[in-house]
């Protein structure tokens, strides 16, 4: 998304921008929001999750990044997902609101996907998604060395723009894996003449993500899953989620990940009934920008949905 040419000049906060520097080869070449519980919000990520729990599910999720500079990115995103087809395909709705500094961006995708049994425990699925994304900009906001610059002479208001991605995931009951490109097209908007300037095909502009997890028994009481997610992107280095959680009886997770050359992270999920379950994760940043914020913060709620009477609804792992 375009935002990525006014990261720099939208976070208004000084502290923020006397950091521009040490941030602006991820704000050049990155305009996905990151999650620490990414695996609590698969279905914004990869659109062949929908339906693979077997189940209807919905999930929130609120982050509250770098608390304490001002402009620092704030992403609320709500999902919904259900199997149709005796299981074999999945439809789902993901929607993102997303702020940082002066840009403001709402984005709702459609997500399909069709599911294989390709062995006795395991499925594959192959998903796609389309939407539209809305991007306001008050550039009016932004103080600027030169008062007459055209780039900040008005704001930028309800612009919509099309996109859509592909992704696929295999998972047993213990393992999953999947590669995802969730956005296909470059958009731009000239802030001048407040029109699209691209909404085509840019494979530099591509952010590929690859993850994986599998859970395996330490005794009847406790579990572990660890975790990977990698996200690369042309132009910016490889960029690793590396999480260990552990599930005690059934019903609270603990567990730490690192995000590499970014953060470390504590994650705490607490399943409150068989369909209720909330989590929480704390980030601590480790780059220079520590100096100006008190960490980020992260909040999911999940619920597993059964409309059918005779169907149990388990905890599931993913």
């Amino acid at each position: 998304m375009y935002m990525k040419q006014h990261f720099r000049k939208g976070i208004i906060a000084v502290a923020a921008l006397a950091m521009s520097v040490m941030a602006s080869e991820r704000a050049e070449a990155q305009y996905e929001p990151h999650f620490t519980q990414y695996m609590n919000n698969e279905m914004f990520i990869n659109p062949a999750y929908a339906g693979s729990r077997g189940f209807a599910a919905a999930s929130l999720l609120y982050r509250d990044q770098w608390v304490g500079i001002e402009g620092a990115p704030k992403t609320a995103t709500v999902n919904f997902h259900m199997p149709f087809s005796r299981e074999t395909n999945g439809v789902g709705i993901s929607i993102l609101n997303d702020r940082i500094g002066v840009t403001n961006q709402t984005a709702a995708f459609v997500s399909y996907a069709h599911h294989m049994q390709v062995s006795d425990q395991g499925i594959l699925s192959m998903g796609l998604q389309g939407g539209i994304i809305n991007v306001e900009e008050k550039l009016l906001d932004v103080i600027t060395i030169d008062p007459n610059d055209p780039e900040f002479s008005r704001n930028i208001q309800n612009k919509l723009m099309p996109n859509f991605g592909f992704g696929t995931y295999f998972h047993t009951d213990r393992f999953y894996a999947g590669l995802s490109i969730p956005r296909f097209l470059e958009n731009k908007i000239d802030p001048v003449t407040q029109k699209a300037t691209a909404n085509k095909v840019n494979l530099q502009n591509w952010h590929y993500y690859l993850f994986s997890a599998y859970v395996f028994d330490i005794n009847e009481s406790v579990k572990m899953k660890p975790s990977l997610m990698v996200a690369a992107v042309s132009g910016a280095p490889l960029e690793a989620d590396i999480t260990l959680n552990a599930l005690f009886k059934e019903v609270f997770w603990f567990g730490m990940a690192y995000r590499t050359g970014d953060a470390v992270s504590v994650l705490t999920q607490y399943q409150l009934t068989k369909q209720l379950r909330f989590g929480y994760s704390y980030d601590y940043t480790l780059t220079k920008l520590n100096n100006y914020n008190s960490g980020t913060h992260e909040f999911t709620i999940g619920y597993d949905f059964s409309f059918e009477k005779d169907k149990v609804v388990t905890p599931r792992y993913f």
